[in-house]
């Protein structure tokens, strides 16, 4: 009887639920401005099809030009329910309205599927700079139908939420669950993002996050963190009633109810058995038992060490003894996944003992010792070394001491540091590549602009691109600005120049024909693949084909020739939001 009531109360509880699922997900949801654009009123408009309905929003003027700011507020999530209000299909799914980037619900509908998988598998490879990054979350978190042809719903999907893992963004993972509410039909993309910030400590977040899930869990490691969730927010009854609905169900797993069973004061007893299967596993043998050690190896998954990181649990590493060489090599190897602090690696590296002959002749003895102590060597006699030349090549030597191990990122950190108090004057021509190469330059974030009134795509015409001309304004000041050029008949154009004109053409700036001969008009150099794209109006592949070029650069060093073609794609595209941003990141001289 006790069973059958329960059961009642849960049926009941989820048809409320049910119900006021349905009138959520047909309230308004309001359009977001990730880019900061200086425009007007955004209009969306209604759509039959997908029945989905917004207000109109001022978008907010952007604050500079040199950064684009991904904060989406309220994504727009087209559901489509039959006609017994049964079944939920979510037919879009994303963060963005189309509208505010010059994209379309149909971006992706004319692209062959197993052309986006060879793109996406090559981007995969690839280490993407910001600018790619976030042109990356836009082509693909843009509400937009999914691709038809040679590629499933469910691969277009995974193929969303790979990126979102590896690029790891844990607000942005948030945002596009949550807000779409695809928590448990996603799950692998949810178990990334409460794993994570379990390995951080930050518990409460965790928590946070299933309060705002609204539908169902039907996946098993997601349940377990909700009944966790709720044990630990005084929510005790409920998870009870969850724990044995699941059971009912077939749930079975003895080492999570023995957890809990002690959690919720059933048990006494404390159960020391640590599995490493998941960080939930592996966290509640940590609540369970006051006097909880445990001691990773280097097989230790990543997660965990993190975990032990954050926790404050590797305290025993401290009292390590430097003749426990593998111990040591655990730690570096720790170090090297940044789940272990280099400052306390170096500080280890201290303790070693050499005599004043090693110190003295650090490059004759590296040979004769250990990886680790040869390390450890040079690492004191850097610290001992007052010549900067000479300290600049034992850096040298030490890094490269790491890489030979494939642990070049335990020396990152420490090593700029060093290179930090460093006058870049006095760093000789041989080493300059080494310097830079390790030294962060934190200077781009405050360069600003500076007009150049002498330079046409370097004058306040650029305020084009940033909204702040009308059509007739920038018609009557490009005029007199070629006017003037004309008439000195010094003035060179470049290919910046020229992308700049092709934009306003684009855009459908009238200039007058008197000033074709200033300069001659050249070809644009589109790859073919690309322009195949641009005739089947296929935007969501020829952006990825974009950042594929972009890659890991920065926008503003790449190359003219390079930006023109893109450029010119965007304007066949009529992409005109995304190409004014990329327009202000590399027309402009920045100081």
């Amino acid at each position: 009887m006790k069973t059958l009531k329960l059961l009642n109360n849960i049926f009941l509880s989820i048809l409320v639920i049910f119900f006021v699922f349905i009138k959520s997900s047909n309230s308004d949801d309001q359009p977001i401005d990730i880019w900061n654009i200086d425009k007007s009123n955004v209009n969306q408009n209604d759509n039959q099809d997908i029945n989905q309905k917004a207000d109109n929003e001022n978008l907010n003027q952007i604050s500079t030009i040199d950064t684009i700011n991904l904060e989406p507020q309220n994504p727009i999530k087209v559901v489509e329910f039959d006609q017994n209000l049964n079944s939920k299909k979510v037919k879009i799914l994303g963060l963005y309205d189309p509208e505010v980037f010059g994209l379309s619900l149909n971006m992706w509908s004319n692209s062959d599927g197993d052309q986006l998988k060879n793109i996406f598998a090559k981007l995969n490879k690839m280490k993407l700079s910001k600018d790619s990054k976030e042109l990356m979350n836009i082509s693909l978190l843009t509400n937009a139908y999914h691709p038809q042809n040679n590629i499933s719903e469910q691969e277009f999907i995974e193929i969303k939420s790979d990126w979102l893992i590896k690029n790891s963004d844990l607000n942005l993972i948030e945002q596009y669950l949550i807000k779409n509410q695809v928590f448990d039909s996603h799950n692998k993309l949810a178990r990334h993002l409460i794993d994570q910030h379990l390995s951080n400590a930050n518990l409460e977040k965790v928590c946070e996050i299933f309060s705002k899930n609204k539908e169902p869990i039907n996946d098993d490691y997601l349940t377990k963190f909700d009944i966790y969730c709720k044990i630990i927010t005084e929510n005790v009854e409920e998870a009870q009633l969850i724990l044995d609905l699941k059971k009912e169900l077939g749930f079975k797993d003895i080492y999570f109810e023995k957890k809990i069973s002690y959690l919720l004061g059933y048990s006494s007893e404390i159960d020391q058995t640590i599995s490493e299967k998941s960080i939930l596993d592996f966290h509640l043998a940590h609540q369970t038992d006051p006097k909880f050690i445990f001691e990773p190896k280097e097989t230790t998954d990543k997660l965990i060490w993190k975990y032990l990181s954050s926790f404050n649990l590797l305290t025993s590493f401290k009292e390590i003894d430097i003749s426990e060489l593998d111990k040591i090599s655990t730690l570096e190897k720790a170090t090297h996944d940044k789940n272990y602090p280099e400052e306390e690696l170096f500080e280890l590296y201290k303790r070693f003992q050499f005599n004043l002959n090693q110190l003295l002749n650090v490059r004759d003895f590296l040979q004769s010792l250990s990886n680790i102590e040869a390390r450890a060597l040079v690492y004191q006699k850097i610290l001992l070394e007052s010549e900067k030349v000479e300290k600049l090549k034992l850096l040298k030597i030490l890094k490269n001491l790491f890489k030979k191990d494939n642990l070049e990122n335990a020396f990152d950190e420490e090593l700029e540091k060093f290179l930090n108090v460093m006058d870049p004057s006095d760093i000789p021509d041989n080493l300059t590549s080494f310097y830079y190469t390790n030294i962060e330059i934190n200077q781009k974030s405050e360069k600003k602009i500076k007009f150049n009134k002498d330079v046409m795509h370097q004058s306040k015409l650029i305020n084009y691109f940033d909204g702040d001309y009308s059509k007739s304004k920038i018609e009557k000041d490009l005029g007199n600005f070629l006017k003037k050029i004309k008439k000195s008949k010094k003035y060179s154009f470049s290919k910046k120049d020229q992308i700049f004109l092709e934009a306003l053409k684009s855009d459908g700036v009238e200039v007058p024909k008197k000033y074709n001969d200033l300069y001659e008009m050249n070809q644009s150099e589109i790859p073919s693949d690309i322009q195949v794209m641009i005739n089947n109006d296929e935007k969501g592949a020829a952006l990825l084909r974009i950042i594929e070029v972009i890659g890991q650069d920065d926008l503003d060093r790449i190359d003219d020739d390079t930006i023109y073609f893109i450029i010119a794609t965007l304007n066949q595209l009529d992409i005109d939001q995304i190409r004014n941003q990329i327009l202000l990141k590399v027309l402009p001289l920045k100081v």
